[in-house]
């Protein structure tokens, strides 16, 4: 298990549950946000509810704290987060892009999916990072309403792909959630594939009326077998 893990985003819709969980699992996590201010208040209201301890960090000093660093950040701010965390990253460090690069209508009832020249969110934020940042895909399929549920354990299969050395540090943050998978998706370049999926994932969610749908792959081998 990470001993620590910086959430730069934390503040936000998925950055703050996993945050959360992370904390009850007994990761020492990190808040990052892009005001002091706000990873404060995240960090308290961590701790009110996880009765857990997390540091506030604004989100350069957070990417410089933990060899393993997610960004869960909207689409619209992706850009000035990975240019802000560039100089700032431990040689060698694992990050995971959690983004999603759509946009969902009024209501959600339907989404535009953005274009990227690189191919897909991920390898857009690769190409602003040092070239020994061991850079991972991840975590798109987590229903982020799901994962405010504290209550409920997740469930599902979480999606992987990236530099294979960076994979065993993801693997053991899907592993601290129980009752979430992981699975190896292959390299970076088959994030253009995963990113879109949450775009499937919010039409399901509408038509069947819930929040939370997420995506299960049949037929994987036992683990250790």
């Amino acid at each position: 298990m990470p001993q620590r893990v910086a959430v730069v985003g934390g503040t936000g819709e998925l950055g703050f549950p996993l945050a959360c969980r992370w904390a009850q699992a007994g990761i020492e996590v990190v808040i990052g946000s892009r005001e002091q201010a706000k990873a404060e208040k995240a960090a308290a209201d961590l701790a009110e509810l996880t009765g857990k301890t997390a540091e506030p960090l604004a989100n350069p000093e957070a990417a410089a704290s933990a060899d393993v660093v997610i960004v869960t950040v909207p689409f619209s701010g992706f850009v000035p987060i990975y240019k802000s965390i560039a100089d700032s990253l431990r040689p060698g460090a694992v990050v995971i892009d959690a983004t999603v690069p759509v946009e969902a209508s009024v209501g959600g009832k339907a989404t535009h999916v953005f274009g990227i020249w690189e191919g897909s969110a991920a390898q857009l934020g690769k190409a602003f990072l040092p070239k020994n940042t061991k850079m991972c895909a991840g975590f798109h399929t987590v229903s982020a309403s799901a994962a405010r549920d504290f209550d409920v354990p997740l469930e599902g299969d979480v999606m992987v792909c990236g530099h294979k050395d960076g994979k065993p540090a993801v693997r053991e943050l899907v592993d601290a959630l129980p009752d979430l998978r992981f699975v190896d998706a292959g390299p970076l370049e088959n994030a253009r594939i995963i990113e879109p999926i949450t775009a499937l994932l919010i039409g399901i969610n509408h038509r069947y009326g819930t929040d939370r749908s997420g995506i299960h792959v049949t037929g994987l081998p036992e683990e250790g077998s």
